[in-house]
């Protein structure tokens, strides 16, 4: 596998992200129904920059773009934050992105923002991707019954979660087995006035 970095939006992204949010792989597993509009779109794009309530990436690998990682709810009263990621490219799913970028979320998560919990929210059809989470050392939390609607039919949801003391006790294994790809990852250290 080439080398996976995740790296800060650029300007000149706005149209390949939307690109990737609206392509039918991708789509199908997000909340949201309708085809986001390049308005729209770069509306929300525009507004990132002012938000320090979300922080979004570009996936990369060899220095192509594949995806978008993201943290949002960004919460420092109570210590917590929820993220999630998509592969534009379904051929690069499976490939081992993945288990790189849930690695550099938690790092920045608990050792640069400095949080205590980080959740996330899977449709419950999205059986692999929740069953990742939960291998990778998520707790399952519970089930959210009938709670979105996507054309036209309720879907469940499977809320995770994982605190940083559980963070802090499978870290070393997941560090050394990125190491031993040969991934190299950003030294996160916690921000004093994130």
């Amino acid at each position: 596998m080439a080398s996976v970095r995740l790296r800060d939006f650029r300007p000149n992204d706005c149209d390949q992200v939307l690109a990737w949010r609206n392509s039918p792989d991708v789509a199908m597993y997000m909340y949201g129904d309708h085809d986001i509009g390049l308005a729209e779109h770069r509306i929300w794009f525009t507004a990132l920059a002012n938000d320090n309530t979300k922080k979004y990436w570009v996936i990369e690998a060899g220095g192509v773009g594949l995806g978008v990682a993201y943290v949002f709810d960004i919460d420092r009263n109570n210590q917590r934050a929820s993220w999630g990621f998509y592969i534009g490219n379904p051929e690069l799913r499976g490939a081992g992105v993945g288990y790189f970028v849930e690695v550099f979320v938690l790092l920045y998560v608990f050792e640069h923002l400095g949080l205590n919990k980080l959740c996330c929210e899977v449709l419950a059809d999205n059986e692999s991707v929740w069953q990742m989470h939960e291998k990778f050392g998520f707790t399952v939390e519970g089930r959210l019954h009938a709670h979105i609607r996507k054309n036209g039919a309720y879907r469940d949801v499977i809320v995770l979660g994982m605190l940083a003391s559980q963070w802090q006790e499978i870290k070393p294994k997941h560090l050394a087995r990125l190491e031993r790809r040969g991934q190299i990852l950003p030294d996160f250290t916690v921000a004093t006035n994130a």
